[in-house]
Formats: structure tokens, C-alpha cells, sequence
């Protein structure tokens, strides 16, 4: 008989093996030891009377080498497999696993079914399938006949700005160049002005073809509300041009293709010429594209174009804007973001009353109120600003910050709601009615539980924190004093600041998850700025 016994352990095994022995030896404390291997104190002193009594093989699970718990009933997988078999050749394990139960009584998982059909041959997963292989098609015959659109978001200007977003309409039969644009990011604003200023210089063509981005599709499988179309499919709907959405990369292949050659050469050309905005590089994008199409451009097997003249009742401004259906109240009153709009009391808008009107928001911020082609003139009421009574626009704080660093009058200042920079004003009381004040929160304080304390303690930090909104009315109103970076909580990320005077202190930004909002990294941190319209902070480390 061998003196040695081979044991086998995995890798967990092993770890506990080392704490225990550190257990016994006195060098770990039960406790230290539960909280290392997260089990309970009792558990480590059972496993530590078992390593005495059995040594290393006690800490070996029992259940190995045992049969499961959960294994099927004797002969009730070579049923399911013969009925598979015979009936499901061709199925997939999900619509065989529904099958089995309505048919023949068979409830199983349907990744029982999947294991079931593998040691059958009748099912490969996915990872054994051969690779896919992505033919060529041909190219479209005519100029205009589909055109593929996608955004490219590249650091376009290298070091000199911000990385931003080129919008690239190329055209399949020809791979020329049809339209580019410089843009924030990829969003529905964006590829309307872009399409708008296509469809004005070269017309309608048949198809789009994109990839499958919220702008052109409905991702959401559980959407709440609208008919099932994004806006920019209901704007090419009614411009009667057809959208279609690439199930892959490689579909759309000659744009996507053509992003990596404007990312060499369009890149290096805006260094020659020091170009680093926007501006400057959407003037100068006509230039380029005529030497790219020049060069690289293809002859479409047709000289018919296929393009289609803008008719006169297609008024693409107003085409391309947002629509919102809002049901109007019998104060002739609808809200749509976040505001309140009156509707001036006319013979028609009386007849609206418990209909809905549509909202049309155009790229340009510009909002309308529409109802059978009548356009409904209305004045706005800002819900945002919550000012206490007491307050006047003249003597509020933060008012007055926003106009003596603005120069604006003080009928134009938008007073910061509390819900925003959440500072409270308190009123003042007398020394004895705050210490019985501080004797009743106090005495609170101690049959609190532990959730309603740490809630508290949330309240607490986002009273000292600002929301995302609230920074952004900061910068519209150009009260934005001093906006700076620094390094997160324990170093990790970064967490942009601000605060609104000389004399106040900063406030952390926070969102609707983190009561401090952590960035990745810097340039994160700079896009997210950039987008709200700051145009520079300070680091701190």
C-alpha cells in the first residue's frame, strides 16, 4: 500500500485548504477567516474540526462523485431524444422544448433540450458553426439608387479639439463621396440637417441603407409609446424614400470602408491646412470630396440618375423636425420638456380641448404647436424655477451672481431651482430654539434604522451636489464661475466641480445613479463639458 494518497481539489479547495491551516495554527482568527472566504463563523469552525478529524480530505466536498439532485428521471432523456428524433429534426432547442410539452407532456428546460439534441448531433452550438462568409454583391446599377449613410466619431482634429462625429452619405453604384458633415455626435438633429442640405443639393434618391442605430430603428423591444418608427423613418416615409437597416458591418461594407480612408486622409489634410473646428472644416469638406470622388470614384453601369427633384408641397423644414402628440387640457394647456405652453385663447384652439396637437421642435430650437395644418400661437411657462416666497428676482443670490457676471436686466434671469444646486435657505432662529432643535434631531437620530440613515446620508450629499440640468442652466446663463477636475473617490476616475461665485465652494456633479458622478478618464469627462457648452476647466490632482 502506498504511503501517499492523491487527492483532488480545485482551485477553491486549495485557497481554504491555506486559510484553515492558517486557522489551526493560530495564525487567523475565525473571523478574520469567514470574512476571507465570506462564509459565516460557524461554517469556518465546522471546516476547522473537519480538517482535525479527516485532514486535507475533509475539506473536499461530499457531494462530489454524487449523483445531482436535479437529474432526470430514468429513461425520460432517451424519450425525449427518440421523440426529437423523430418529429423536431430540424427545430431549434427552444420551439422543441415548447413542443415536447404541448404534444407529448415533456416539460424540460430548453437548455436540457439543447444538451439533449448536442449528444444527439441534431443541434451545433454556435462557437463549433463554421464562420460566416460574406459574399460580395453587385454594385446598384444607377447613381441615386441607394446610398449608404453611417457617423464616424474620430479624433478628426487630432490633439488640436475635441473628437467629434462626421456624418458620410456615399453612394453604392459610384462610391462617390454625396455628402459630408461635421457634427457633435450621431443624433436625429444631425442627420436632419445633413439630409436636408443632400435632398437640397442633389435631390431624392431611392433608398438609404444605415446600420441599425436608434436614429433609423426602434431597438426597444418593450417601447412604451409612439407607432413603432423613430422620427427620422417617419420624416423618409413622408419624402417617400425607403430606409434599410444593414444586419451587420459588412453589409454596408463600402462605408464603412471609406471611414478608414477619411480617417488617414481627411485627417492629414485638416493638419496642412490647421484646421480645428468645425466651422472651418465643414467649408472645406466640398474641396475634398471633389479630389476624393476624382480619385476614387467608380462609373455606375447606368447614366441614368436616379435621384428625384423635391416636390413644391414638400416643405423640408418642416419635414425634418421632432413631433410629440400632447393631449391638450381645458385650460388650453400642453407640456412638452418640462414646460408648460398656453395657448392664446382663440375660436380655434377652443375647439382642441381633450384633443391632442402635435409639437414641432426643429433643429434650430425653434417650437411650434400644430393641429390639422393650423400652426397655435402660445406663450411658455418655465417649470423649472421653484422660488420661495420672499424671494424677488431682484434680491435672490443667485440671480443677481448670474446678472452681474451675464449683464443681463433682471427680467431675463432664470433663477436656479432648489432641486438643481439644492442649497436651502433656512430662517434664522434664536440660540435656545436651535439647541432644542439639536436635542430633537438627535434624539431622532437614535431609533433610526440603518436604511433610513443611509438615506439620509444620500439626502445629505445631494444637498451638497448639483444635478445635470442644474449645470447646464449654470452654463447657459454663463454663471459658471470656476469649473474644475479632480481625481474621483480613491483615486479611481475623475469628478467635475463647480461653483457659481467667488465666495462659494464647489459642488460635485452627480446623476441619477451616483450621488458623484465618476468619469472614466479625461476625455470623457471633456466630451460630457463640451456638450453642455463649457468650453474649459482646470485639473487639479
Amino acid at each position: 500500500m502506498s504511503a501517499y494518497e492523491r487527492i483532488t481539489m480545485s482551485l477553491r479547495e486549495v485557497g481554504r485548504l491555506k486559510v484553515i491551516q492558517a486557522v489551526t495554527e493560530g495564525f487567523l482568527t475565525p473571523t478574520r477567516a469567514a470574512q476571507r472566504l465570506q462564509l459565516s463563523s460557524r461554517q469556518v469552525h465546522r471546516l476547522v474540526q473537519r480538517y482535525r478529524d479527516a485532514g486535507v480530505s475533509g475539506l473536499i466536498s461530499c457531494k462530489r462523485g454524487q449523483p445531482s439532485n436535479h437529474q432526470l428521471k430514468p429513461g425520460l432523456e432517451q424519450r425525449a431524444a427518440a421523440l426529437i428524433r423523430q418529429h423536431y429534426r430540424d427545430f431549434g432547442p427552444t420551439l422543441a422544448a415548447e413542443k415536447l410539452v404541448e404534444c407529448h407532456g415533456l416539460r424540460l428546460a430548453k437548455e436540457t433540450v439543447r444538451r439533449i439534441m448536442m449528444d444527439a448531433g441534431l443541434w451545433t452550438p454556435r462557437r463549433q458553426r463554421p464562420p460566416k462568409v460574406y459574399q460580395p454583391r453587385n454594385r446598384r446599377a444607377c447613381l441615386g439608387e441607394l446610398i449608404q449613410i453611417d457617423g464616424s466619431d474620430h479624433r478628426w482634429f487630432e490633439d488640436r479639439a475635441p473628437a467629434c462625429t462626421l456624418l458620410v452619405y456615399i453612394d453604392d453604384a459610384t462610391s462617390r463621396l454625396m455628402h459630408l458633415a461635421f457634427t457633435r455626435s450621431e443624433s436625429t438633429f444631425s442627420y436632419f440637417q445633413a439630409t436636408q442640405a443632400y435632398l437640397e443639393h442633389h435631390g431624392k434618391p431611392l433608398a438609404l441603407y444605415s446600420d441599425k442605430a436608434s436614429v433609423f430603428r426602434v431597438n426597444s423591444k418593450d417601447a412604451q409609446g409612439g407607432d413603432g418608427h423613430t422620427q427620422f423613418a417617419r420624416a423618409m416615409f413622408e419624402l417617400n424614400i425607403d430606409t434599410f437597416c444593414a444586419n451587420s458591418s459588412q453589409a454596408k461594407g463600402r462605408v464603412e470602408r471609406a471611414h478608414l480612408t477619411l480617417q488617414d486622409r481627411l485627417v492629414k489634410e485638416l493638419r496642412l491646412r490647421n484646421i480645428s473646428t468645425v466651422e472651418p472644416a465643414n467649408a472645406y469638406l466640398p474641396l475634398f470630396m471633389a479630389d476624393y470622388n476624382r480619385r476614387f470614384g467608380k462609373v455606375a453601369r447606368s447614366d441614368f440618375d436616379a435621384h428625384r427633384p423635391v416636390r413644391d408641397d414638400e416643405d423640408l423644414s418642416l419635414i425634418f423636425t421632432w413631433r410629440e402628440p400632447r393631449r391638450v387640457s381645458k385650460s388650453l394647456t400642453l407640456q412638452y420638456d418640462r414646460r408648460l405652453y398656453v395657448l392664446h385663447d382663440t375660436v380655434q384652439a377652443r375647439a382642441l380641448p381633450g384633443r391632442y396637437a402635435e409639437i414641432y421642435h426643429y433643429p434650430d430650437g425653434r417650437i411650434e404647436v400644430r393641429s390639422a395644418g393650423i400652426t397655435f400661437s402660445y406663450e411658455t411657462l418655465d417649470q423649472l424655477p421653484e422660488v420661495s416666497q420672499g424671494t424677488s428676482w431682484k434680491t435672490s443670490g443667485w440671480a443677481t451672481s448670474c446678472r452681474s457676471r451675464s449683464g443681463c436686466k433682471s427680467s431675463a434671469i432664470t433663477v436656479a431651482p432648489k432641486r438643481y444646486l439644492a442649497i436651502q435657505s433656512q430662517p434664522k432662529r434664536s440660540a435656545k430654539s436651535r439647541r432644542r432643535r439639536r436635542r430633537k434631531i438627535s434624539h431622532r437620530r437614535t431609533s433610526w434604522p440603518p436604511s433610513i440613515k443611509g438615506g439620509l446620508r444620500s439626502v445629505a450629499v445631494m444637498r451638497q451636489s448639483i444635478s445635470a440640468e442644474g449645470l447646464s442652466a449654470l452654463v447657459a446663463a454663463g454663471a459658471a464661475y470656476d469649473v474644475r477636475a479632480i481625481p474621483g473617490p480613491e483615486g479611481h476616475g475623475w469628478q467635475l466641480q463647480v461653483r457659481y461665485s467667488k465666495e462659494s465652494r464647489h459642488f460635485p456633479l452627480r446623476s441619477r445613479r451616483e450621488l458623484i458622478r465618476v468619469f472614466r478618464s479625461l476625455d470623457a469627462l471633456n466630451r460630457y463639458a463640451q456638450g453642455i457648452g463649457i468650453r474649459g476647466f482646470r485639473i487639479e490632482t
